[in-house]
């Protein structure tokens, strides 16, 4: 007696969550999300997430508009490992394969960070790079990346652009490391992105305005998509005229020329 037909595999989509986590005031999710996201976002019953308690949180922001395939409660949620928010995932060594078992037997499986795009700035390349090996269909959905809607709104180079991620925290580190990003800036003509908790906003805006050069231009946008938004883009000869302290909400610094 032949086996039957295998199931047909499921998708893992990439899901963007909205980019106010942590933050006193929230968007509604329709001004930041399209409906075709939601509606994915309703019908998954499968998640992998890079925290539960978040991503239940924006279930539950979604339920509010649109009618979810399983209750909160039942609805399979998978964390990824803390290494990997840590260390990073991009550099391989952690097999991601195990996660997607459910997506062998045919469920479609949702991969969410606590803001905008799982895999950008954030945990999540590793399944990416399993689904693949995997021959799973890998599906991105529409919604906010800060890193592009930060560069668009800069002024500076969006053709050719690098993000770094985070500076070091150790002041003499963070400030070779600026004048490392700033002479490849002005060298190459390539913007440097980088981003930080939001509570060390400050100490990095400081760093920045006294170790950058006059002329180098710098950009800050902060609290993307939300009521109080907000980007300044000028050379720091002008930051140093108009001291200013940094917002402690989710911001993208850049350096370009």
């Amino acid at each position: 007696m032949s086996a039957g037909p295998a199931p047909a595999r499921g998708r893992l989509y990439l899901v963007p969550a909205p980019l106010d986590f942590g933050c006193a005031s929230q968007a509604p999710l329709t001004e930041v999300l399209p409906q075709g996201t939601l509606q994915v976002a309703a019908r998954l019953t499968h998640w992998i997430c890079e925290n539960a308690k978040s991503t239940r949180a924006y279930l539950k922001r979604v339920e509010a508009l649109l009618p979810l395939a399983a209750p909160l409660q039942a609805q399979t949620l998978t964390e990824l490992p803390r290494e990997v928010h840590k260390k990073g995932d991009h550099a391989g060594g952690f097999d991601a394969r195990p996660l997607l078992a459910a997506a062998l037997q045919g469920q479609d499986i949702g991969l969410v960070s606590e803001a905008g795009m799982p895999a950008v700035a954030d945990p999540g390349s590793s399944v990416v790079r399993a689904a693949h090996e995997l021959g799973l269909e890998v599906v991105p959905l529409s919604g906010p990346v800060s890193l592009l809607l930060a560069l668009a709104a800069s002024g500076l180079n969006g053709q050719s652009f690098a993000f770094v991620g985070y500076l070091p925290q150790d002041a003499g580190e963070r400030a070779k490391r600026i004048r490392e990003l700033e002479a490849l800036a002005l060298k190459t003509g390539q913007t440097q992105l980088f981003i930080e908790t939001p509570y060390r906003n400050a100490a990095l805006l400081q760093a920045l305005v006294q170790t950058l050069q006059p002329a180098t231009r710098l950009a800050v946008s902060s609290g993307l998509t939300l009521a109080d938004t907000r980007t300044r883009s000028q050379a720091v000869r002008q930051w140093r005229q108009q001291a200013e302290t940094a917002p402690a909400l989710p911001a993208v610094f850049a350096i370009g020329r």
